[in-house]
């Protein structure tokens, strides 16, 4: 009996990748990693009769013992950006040490690995860690994800706001992303854990159906909500300077400035079928996610 680890479990994808392979193992099979035993998510999962496995990626000793005796272990990606890199690090060094079998990892998709890219700081990691992982002798998959639908109403706001301002207000310029949603990459993530004998040291691109750039998310918005949605790609001060005078956190504007700039170079904007393939099916576009949070 195959026992898969699922890292990240309170997080979004991590519990969206719970969902979808509890429908195709039993729960005992399955381990989650959490920080902490005590949160809600926590105790809801292992009164489910989820193995509850307590680490933190800081700390490798504690990754080492959740390790043990997994056969395949769905590695998310850190969210903390600058501790990423020695985290990841710990992931790798643990697996290695603990025996794992197999690891999938959910790296990102680009266009440019230089440190020249928009997206250099945000990149290294990852491609760090798939470096760590061809070299470490340990089987893997990396699945490399395009950037989130739901990354698009993190930079848009609410409802309220987009139809306040009646603009999509991004330094993108004419960029094009395959935007893919949550859903559909961590079901994909699922069925590569599942039958993960069938994707040893393969790296799939995991894009969404078409690739779109933000005047087509307006056009798209415009009818969802029946009102004319304009887009302006703002120079990068003229954006920073407007968000800080709407008191968006310094922080927050960083963030949204370099992943904008990283879609007007191009960075983003891929077509490949791996997620369609592994899917069985088209995967969902990103108007259907607009659609649940506009409509």
């Amino acid at each position: 009996m195959s026992t898969y680890l699922i890292t990240g479990a309170t997080g979004g994808l991590g519990s969206s990748a719970i969902k979808h392979l509890s429908k195709r193992v039993d729960p005992s099979e399955i381990a989650v990693l959490v920080r902490d035993a005590e949160s809600e998510k926590a105790k809801s999962y292992k009164k489910k009769g989820y193995d509850l496995r307590v680490a933190d990626y800081d700390n490798k000793e504690t990754l080492v013992a959740a390790f043990k005796n997994i056969d395949a272990l769905y590695f998310v990606s850190g969210s903390d950006i600058p501790s990423r890199e020695p985290q990841h690090k710990n992931v790798v060094e643990a697996a290695k040490e603990a025996a794992v079998k197999h690891v999938v990892y959910t790296s990102a998709g680009r266009k440019d690995a230089s440190q020249n890219s928009p997206v250099a700081a945000v990149m290294d990691a990852h491609i760090k860690t798939e470096n760590w992982l061809k070299r470490s002798g340990l089987n893997y998959t990396i699945l490399r994800h395009n950037l989130y639908a739901e990354v698009v109403p993190m930079f848009l706001g609410k409802k309220e706001a987009l139809l306040g301002s009646k603009t999509l207000f991004l330094p993108t310029e004419e960029g094009k992303t395959g935007f893919a949603l949550r859903e559909d990459l961590a079901e994909a993530g699922m069925l590569v854990l599942k039958n993960y004998k069938n994707h040893t040291n393969t790296v799939y691109t995991l894009d969404g159906p078409k690739a779109i750039d933000f005047k087509e998310i307006a056009l798209i918005l415009s009818k969802i909500t029946n009102e004319k949605i304009a887009f302006v790609s703002p120079d990068s001060e003229t954006f920073k300077s407007t968000m800080a005078s709407y008191g968006v956190p310094e922080e927050a504007i960083g963030i949204m400035l370099v992943f904008s700039l990283g879609i007007a170079a191009g960075e983003f904007n891929s077509e490949s079928n791996d997620l369609e393939v592994l899917l069985g099916r088209k995967p969902k576009p990103v108007s259907d996610l607009l659609e649940q949070v506009y409509g």
